[in-house]
C-alpha cells in the first residue's frame, strides 16, 4: 500500500521562504512604530486555562460557543489555546500586578491564535495577529491615539484604500437600556429569526446584530440603534473622539449598526476595513473594554485595543501590490572549480558573512555553468569564480550580475571580510 502523504491540517497554511520577508519587514515595522507610540512588547503562553476566555470573551459569543480549540491536559485541567490576545495580556496585568506600575500600562504583542471556523478568504484556523491594548485611561483622546496608531500601523505596511468606522455602544448603563429596548423589537420579530438569534434574544441580545444569516440580517436593518440610549458622558465621550479624529485629518464613518463580536467591548468601537477581501473586509477592529479587568478579578481599571489579521494584512498588499520590501538576495556568489577552490571560497563567504555581508558558495560540487545559473536565480549582485588561475594570482573578476560589468577584486581581502 503507498504511503499518503502527510499534508498540513485543514484551515492552515505554510508561509514559504519567498513569501515569508515580506512578513518580516511589516512585523518589524510594525513594531517600530508601537515604540514610537510607547507600546512595548508582551509575550504570554500559546494556551491558557479555558475560564479566562468563558468571562473574558464572553460564553454567548460565537468564539466560546463554536471556536475554541479546548482540550483536558494529563492533569484534567481545562486547557485552551488562545483564541485572541486581550484577555491573555489582561490576565498578565493582572497576575504581575502591572497595575501598580506607571499608568497607562501600553502593549502590543505578536501571536498567533487559532479558531475552528470555516476556512475562507483571508481566514484560517491558525492565524496570526498583531494586537494593541493601553490599560489605565478613560479618554476619549486615547481612543484617538489607538485608532491612530492602528491607521499608522496600516498604512506602514502599504494598505491603500482604507475605511475607517466608529460607533459607540454606550456604559453598562446604556447597555442595559439598550438591551430592554433591543429585546423588545426582537421578541416582536422572534418567529422570523433563525434558532441561534432566538436563543441569544435573552442571553445576550446585542449578539443578534452580528447574525450572518441573511434574513436575519433583514430583519435587523429595522433594529433600533444604540446612540438613541447614550447617557450624556458616552455622548460627550464620543462627540470628543469625533472631534480629535477630524482634527487629525482622519476620515471616518460612524456605523451604528457596528458592535464587535466579543462581549468585553463598551462606549468606543471601531473596524477598519478594506474593498479587496471580499466578504471578510475588516482587517482590524478593536474598541473600549472598561469593565473587562475588574471582570477577571482585577482592579476597576480602563482599557482599550484592537488587532490586526496578519493573513488579510498580507493579502491585501499582494492584491494591491504595495510590498516595499526587497526579497533578500546574496551580495556576492563565488563560484569554485575543485577541491582547492571550494575550501578558499567557504573561507571567503564565512569571513564576509561576520562582516554582515551576505555571501553564498556551491554547495553540491556543480559545473561553473551551473552554479552561474543558481546565482542568477537567487538574486546574487555580484559573482565571482575562483579556479587554478584565480588561486596562484589571488585576483579574480567580479561581474556585476545585473550589468555584466566586471572588475578585478583582490581574493586576500575577500578572505579578510571585506568586500
Amino acid at each position: 500500500m503507498k504511503d499518503v502523504k502527510i499534508l498540513a491540517p485543514k484551515g492552515t497554511h505554510d508561509v514559504l521562504p519567498d513569501e515569508s520577508y515580506i512578513w518580516q519587514d511589516i512585523e518589524s515595522k510594525m513594531m517600530a512604530i508601537c515604540r514610537n507610540f510607547g507600546y512595548n512588547e508582551i509575550r504570554f503562553p500559546t494556551f491558557e486555562h479555558t475560564e479566562l476566555f468563558n468571562r473574558g470573551v464572553g460564553d454567548t459569543t460565537d468564539v466560546v460557543q463554536k471556536e475554541m480549540y479546548t482540550f483536558n491536559d494529563k492533569g484534567d485541567r481545562s486547557i485552551t489555546l488562545r483564541p485572541e490576545g486581550t484577555a491573555s495580556t489582561v490576565r498578565s496585568f493582572i497576575e504581575h500586578s502591572l497595575y501598580g506600575q506607571a499608568l497607562p500600562a501600553k502593549m502590543c504583542y505578536l501571536i498567533s491564535c487559532f479558531r475552528y471556523e470555516r476556512p475562507q478568504a483571508g481566514r484560517f484556523r491558525e492565524f496570526r495577529q498583531f494586537g494593541v491594548e493601553n490599560f489605565g485611561s478613560n479618554s476619549a483622546y486615547t481612543d484617538a491615539e489607538v485608532i491612530t496608531l492602528a491607521m499608522e500601523l496600516l498604512s506602514s505596511a502599504g494598505v491603500k484604500g482604507l475605511k475607517l468606522y466608529i460607533n459607540s455602544i454606550g456604559c453598562v448603563e446604556c447597555r442595559k437600556k439598550y438591551n430592554e429596548v433591543l429585546k423588545s423589537f426582537l421578541n416582536s420579530k422572534k418567529e422570523s429569526l433563525c434558532g441561534l438569534c432566538m436563543d441569544r434574544i435573552d442571553r445576550n441580545p446585542l449578539r443578534v446584530l452580528d447574525c450572518k444569516n441573511k434574513d436575519c440580517q433583514v430583519i435587523l436593518e429595522d433594529a433600533p440603534t444604540v446612540d438613541s440610549v447614550l447617557c450624556e458622558d458616552c455622548v460627550k465621550h464620543f462627540d470628543t473622539l469625533k472631534k480629535a479624529l477630524t482634527e487629525l485629518g482622519l476620515d471616518y464613518e460612524v456605523d451604528t449598526g457596528l458592535v464587535r463580536g466579543l462581549d468585553y467591548y463598551t462606549k468606543t468601537v471601531f473596524e477598519i476595513k478594506s474593498e479587496d477581501l471580499g466578504a471578510q473586509s475588516t482587517v482590524c477592529g478593536g474598541g473600549r473594554y472598561d469593565g473587562l479587568i475588574e471582570q477577571l478579578g482585577g482592579p476597576s481599571t480602563p482599557g482599550i485595543g484592537f488587532s490586526i489579521g496578519l493573513e488579510r494584512l498580507i493579502s491585501i498588499v499582494q492584491k494591491q501590490n504595495t510590498v516595499t520590501a526587497e526579497k533578500p538576495a546574496p551580495k556576492l556568489y563565488i563560484a569554485s572549480m575543485g577541491e582547492e577552490a571550494t575550501a578558499l571560497a567557504f573561507k571567503c563567504v564565512t569571513a564576509l558573512r561576520k562582516n554582515n555581508i551576505s555571501a553564498e558558495f556551491d554547495h553540491l560540487g556543480k559545473s561553473v555553468k551551473a552554479q552561474m545559473k543558481y546565482a542568477d536565480k537567487i538574486g546574487a549582485k555580484f559573482s565571482i569564480v575562483l579556479g587554478d588561475d584565480e588561486i596562484a594570482q589571488m585576483k579574480a573578476k567580479c561581474k556585476n550580475m545585473e550589468t555584466g560589468e566586471s572588475f578585478d577584486i583582490d581574493i586576500n581581502e575577500l578572505a579578510k571580510g571585506n568586500f
